[in-house]
């Protein structure tokens, strides 16, 4: 009788594990791998109003912003250790419109991954990732409580249906900016970064026109200002300001401009500046992307359409070409 049990344990133990046995002989042992990527802890700079404890265990350690010889600021609320998981969804929450199609935000999610390790690759595991990032709490002050779990839920699913996948050009991570809606089209890598960047071409992108966010208006106080310079997108890329000149980016941001495609006119004693789209317009459109989502094109079509000629790999393949 004693026989009989062990056997009938063995078959049990058999039957239990022959699906993993199964999966992993068919995919390979990659799908632990990521997901133990994916599960890393990163080093990042928080707000001074940001405070992680209690929010779902993401703090694993912090440090004043002082200690490292930063000196701070009114923005610099410190460094923390979390998942990279956590702070990737939090930039996605910031930058992205939960609404949006979920093939969209699966472009999306791989994009904020691969700049990420990119980053990583160039500067250490040990540096500090300053891009700005939403805390549950303030997920819940943006879209209310009644939303969050909805959204969140939404975001989170984007990122781990895409678990460990970056993009890719000539064996090394891209450069992968993204914007929210382009003057309609993208811009050229090469004029705008100084460097080769074959990826980042002009893509068109008719369905930014028709946005309702596409023509913005602002009136300041009358300078002696002028656009110098244009790429072939016709976004600004120098500007004369008195007797200095500062990068269409620079003016825009000094002005809080919604886009760096624009044009200044003289009007009763005033400075009237016109925008077109809302970023910088290089690389993706997030409106369009969404557009296109919405058309049937998947993720891997999206981020194809915005980043010539780049291919989608596992973060694993980075470490395994690192490590050899």
């Amino acid at each position: 009788m004693r026989q009989k049990f062990k056997q009938f344990g063995y078959y049990l133990i058999i039957i239990v594990l022959l699906p993993y046995v199964i999966t992993v002989f068919i995919n390979g042992p990659s799908i632990a791998t990521s997901s133990h990527v994916d599960g890393t802890y990163v080093k990042v700079r928080l707000g001074e109003s940001q405070a992680l404890d209690g929010e779902r265990g993401e703090l694993k350690e912090a440090e004043s912003a002082g200690d490292d010889g930063d000196s701070g600021s009114d923005t610099e609320g410190g460094i923390a250790e979390l998942p990279i998981e956590d702070y990737c969804i939090g930039i996605m929450a910031k930058e992205v419109l939960p609404d949006y199609d979920k093939e969209m935000l699966k472009a999306q999610a791989i994009l904020v991954r691969t700049d990420v390790y990119r980053r990583i690759e160039k500067e250490g595991s040990d540096m500090v990732l300053e891009d700005s990032f939403w805390t549950q709490k303030e997920m819940e002050k943006a879209w209310g409580v009644s939303r969050y779990s909805r959204y969140y839920n939404k975001l989170r699913s984007a990122w781990r249906d895409t678990e460990g996948q970056v993009l890719m050009y000539d064996g090394k991570p891209a450069m992968t900016p993204f914007f929210r809606l382009s003057n309609g089209s993208t811009r050229d890598g090469k004029e705008v970064l100084g460097k080769g960047y074959p990826y980042l071409k002009i893509t068109e992108c008719p369905f930014d026109i028709e946005a309702e966010e596409q023509i913005q208006t602002v009136t300041l106080e009358d300078m002696d200002a002028e656009v110098e310079k244009c790429d072939t997108a016709g976004y600004v890329l120098s500007v004369r300001v008195g007797k200095e000149k500062v990068s269409g980016e620079e003016f825009r941001t000094n002005y809080h401009l919604a886009s760096s495609c624009f044009t200044l006119q003289k009007y009763n004693g005033k400075l009237r500046i016109t925008t077109r789209g809302v970023g910088h317009g290089l690389g993706m459109s997030q409106n369009t992307a969404n557009e296109l989502a919405k058309a049937g094109r998947n993720y891997e079509e999206i981020l194809e359409e915005f980043f010539t000629d780049t291919e989608i790999k596992e973060v694993t393949d980075i470490v395994s070409a690192d490590r050899r």
